[in-house]
Formats: structure tokens, C-alpha cells, sequence
């Protein structure tokens, strides 16, 4: 049952039907219970009533008397329109005290006096009777008054008809009831459901049910988050394909003009140059595509686990490590210099490759051949940052504010001008930042800082 409404009018129905069946079977035992009581309480009173009138009578032909009127009046009970259809069920007996029949009702069944006093049961005749023995030895009397077993049954069925029947005519009424107003209920969830299926499907606009009920509030919120998500998604998808088709519209034409020059030359040398100017560009082209996935790798903003963490000095390490025999191979030297304790942070260790990678390729990119990059780690109780100072000529105060910009490089010819934003980015997932600036005995220092944690070291 996929329906909402049709399960939950399924629940509630059979949870009122249940309800209903169980106070049904507690009514009947307690009707069982009020009935057996009352039908004893009338089974000895009848028991007293003839007692006193057979105590009224004289014996013998007194009593004779008496058993001929009772029986004329019970036989006329037959034909009289205010009787009972239940007389004939019930019956009375007297004996005295040596067991012989003293008078008894028509109906009554013969059978032999029984000798334990109080409510007893008896099938007589094929059938179960309930009766009260009542006994009076002063008055040489032994009294006995039954009733047929399928009176009180007969009523106990009565009772339960009178009952049941309106439960089920009142169920059957009630979960026409209960269809319309579950119907009604999920009205707004109706609405909502049209809302979004008539929508335009490009619109990305967040829902606006008016009015929304409590409940559908997170369903509302949720949608709304999930729009909210793609929208984000579809705009750094649209921005990467700008990125992209800004940075390579411009190198692509160069490698076709170069490619031209060299189909074009009339000699070996200038079909040699302009083929190295090809090879350049498609160099060029490399970094730019592999910067631009770095880039988008980085975009959507990764979720850390408590427990993700690393030691900032070993990752430090590895990415000179790395990077240190391409420094050498450039003719520089390399420094760190770092005290060798733990420092732990919170995130990705390979994220911290990249930026420390892109810096440090900046360092090498502007040192001069024997200059030197020296690379720094200073800590402090919740604090450590990371320096990289190389021997260049230094940023021009102009350039400094628009370094972190895409696509903006400040003279490289090979730069891409996506390295210090990716840089950016990654010190922003880590929580911490990224700092330019100037020496005063020359040359720059980039400054990466970032959050410690609580931990060994």
C-alpha cells in the first residue's frame, strides 16, 4: 500500500475495529456476569415465593389446592396475550422431604430430587437446565426452581447483536468519514505536489507554499536546500566552462598562427622556431587544463570529520621532499626550517600539497639562478603558519590586490593566473588564510596560516 491515505485510514479503522472487538468482549462478560447475577437473584427469589406459599397452604388437600390452581394458571399463560416466550423455559418442583412429588409446573422435567442445596446445573431430557434447590426441613419441603441454560445464552446473543451492530454501522460511517478528512488533511501536500509538477523544469526558484503547514516545513526547507545546491552546482559548472573557454580561446589561436608559421616557412630554422613556439604553447596549455581541475576539484567545499587530521611538519616534509630535486635541478637552494615537534590540523594533507606546490612554484619561478628559498614553520598555541620566502624582485604594491584573481597573472609568460587562487581556496576549506607581502631586503614571503588542534606536540 503505497497511498498515505489509504494506510492511514487502514490504521485508523483497524485500530478502532480492534478497540471496538475488546470492549465488545469486555461488555459481554460483564453482561454475562450482570445477567447470571440477576437471573440468580430472581431464581431464589421465586424459590422464597414458593415457599411461602407452601407454607401458607395446609397440607394435603390444602396443598393440593394450591398445585391445581398454579398449574390451571400456568396452562392458561399459553393462550393469554401478556405472557412471555420464555415461560415455557422455565420451571419449578417440590418435594417433601422423603423425595416424594408434591406439585411441580407443567414444563418442569422429571427427575429424581437433588440433594445439594444452592445453584446447580443439570442436563435433564437432552437439555441443560440452571435451577436453585432450596430446602425446608421445618416444613418438611424440599423446593427446586430452573431455568432453561438458553435463556441467559439466548440474551447473552441478544446483548451482543444490540452492541456489535451499531459498532460496525458506525465503522462503516466513520471511515467514510475518515477518507474525506485524511483527504482534506493532505491537501497542502497535494498542492505542494502540484507545484512542483507544473514548474517550469529550468526554474530553480525555491518553493513558497502560502500557507504551509508545520509539517510540510522541513519538506519545504529541504527542497528548497536541494535547489539551492544545484543551483550553486550548475553556476561553478558554468563558471569552469568560462574559465576554461577565457584562458584557451587566446593560447589556441597562438598554437594555430605558430602551426601556420611552420606549415608556411621557407626554411629549416624558421619552421624550427616556430615549431618550438608550439611546443611552448602546448606546455602552456597543459598547465592551464591541469590548474583548471585542480581548481574544480576543489570548488565544491569538502565536509571533515571530527577525527580527520594530519601533522602539519610531516605533510610539510613530503611536498618539499617532492619538489626538492626540481628546486635543486633549477639551480637553488633549499631551507626549512621547523622544530621537530607534531603539529596537528584539521583537513586534507593532499589539499595542503597543492597550495604548498603552487607557492613554491611561484618562488621558483621569480628567484634568480643561486638564489635561495627558504621555507619556514613558526606555531603558536592554536596557530601555525607557513612561509615561504624566495630571493625575486619582489610584488609591485599595484599588483598585490588583484593577485588572487582568476586568470590574472602579474608578467609570468607561462603563468596560467590560477595558482594563488587555488591556493586560496584550499587555505579557506582548511579554515585558514593566505598572505602576500613584501621583504625588506627583498624578494616576497607568502604567508599560509592555519588553525591547530588540541593534540600531541
Amino acid at each position: 500500500m503505497t497511498s498515505i491515505r489509504r494506510r492511514t485510514v487502514g490504521l485508523v479503522l483497524s485500530l478502532l475495529l480492534i478497540g471496538t472487538l475488546l470492549i465488545a468482549l469486555i461488555n459481554i462478560q460483564d453482561s454475562q456476569r450482570e445477567i447470571g447475577e440477576i437471573y440468580d437473584a430472581q431464581l431464589a427469589q421465586s424459590a422464597r415465593i414458593l415457599q411461602g406459599m407452601l407454607r401458607a397452604a395446609p397440607r394435603g388437600e390444602g396443598r393440593l389446592a394450591l398445585h391445581a390452581s398454579v398449574t390451571q394458571a400456568l396452562a392458561e399463560a399459553a393462550d393469554s396475550p401478556y405472557g412471555h416466550r420464555y415461560e415455557a423455559k422455565m420451571a419449578f418442583q417440590a418435594w417433601n422431604a422423603r423425595g416424594e412429588p408434591l406439585m411441580r409446573s407443567p414444563s418442569a422435567p422429571i427427575f429424581i430430587m437433588p440433594t445439594t442445596p444452592g445453584f446447580t446445573e443439570l442436563t435433564l431430557e437432552g437439555e441443560a437446565w440452571y435451577g436453585f434447590l432450596l430446602p425446608d426441613p421445618d416444613h418438611d419441603l424440599m423446593l427446586w426452581v430452573g431455568e432453561r441454560d438458553e435463556v441467559r445464552a439466548d440474551l447473552v446473543r441478544r446483548i451482543l447483536r444490540h452492541t456489535l451492530t451499531p459498532h460496525l454501522v458506525g465503522l462503516v460511517l466513520l471511515s467514510l468519514l475518515a477518507w474525506l478528512a485524511i483527504g482534506w488533511g493532505l491537501k497542502p501536500l497535494r498542492r505542494m505536489a502540484g507545484l512542483i509538477r507544473h514548474r517550469d523544469p529550468e526554474s530553480l526558484q525555491p518553493l513558497q507554499l502560502d500557507p504551509l503547514p508545520r509539517e510540510l516545513e522541513p519538506m519545504q526547507a529541504a527542497l528548497n536546500r536541494l535547489l539551492l545546491q544545484i543551483e550553486q552546482l550548475l553556476q561553478r559548472e558554468r563558471r569552469f566552462i568560462a574559465d576554461a573557454a577565457h584562458e584557451l580561446r587566446t593560447p589556441l589561436a597562438v598554437l594555430r598562427l605558430h602551426a601556420q608559421n611552420a606549415l608556411s616557412a621557407q626554411t629549416a630554422a624558421a619552421r624550427d622556431e616556430a615549431l618550438k613556439f608550439v611546443v611552448s604553447g602546448t606546455d602552456r596549455l597543459t598547465r592551464v587544463v591541469n590548474q583548471l581541475l585542480i581548481l574544480a576539484r576543489l570548488e565544491p567545499r569538502p565536509s571533515w570529520s571530527a577525527e580527520q587530521r594530519f601533522d602539519l611538519r610531516t605533510a610539510l616534509g613530503a611536498t618539499l621532499e617532492e619538489l626538492g630535486p626540481w628546486i635543486l635541478d633549477k639551480g637553488l637552494d633549499l631551507s626549512l626550517e621547523a622544530e621537530a615537534t607534531q603539529v596537528q590540523v584539521h583537513g586534507d594533507s593532499a589539499m595542503l600539497g597543492i597550495a604548498l606546490q603552487n607557492l613554491l612554484t611561484n618562488a621558483v619561478n621569480v628567484s634568480p639562478p643561486g638564489g635561495e628559498i627558504r621555507v619556514r614553520l613558526e606555531v603558536s598555541a592554536n596557530w601555525a603558519e607557513i612561509q615561504i620566502l624566495d630571493q625575486g624582485p619582489g610584488i609591485p604594491v599595484d599588483v598585490l590586490p588583484r593577485l588572487f584573481e582568476r586568470f590574472y597573472s602579474s608578467g609570468a609568460a607561462n603563468g596560467a593566473g590560477l595558482g594563488l587562487s587555488i591556493v586560496q581556496t584550499v587555505a579557506q576549506h582548511l579554515g585558514g588564510r593566505i598572505e602576500l607581502g613584501n621583504r625588506p631586503e627583498g624578494g616576497a614571503c607568502a604567508r599560509l596560516g592555519l588553525p591547530v588542534l588540541p593534540g600531541p606536540g
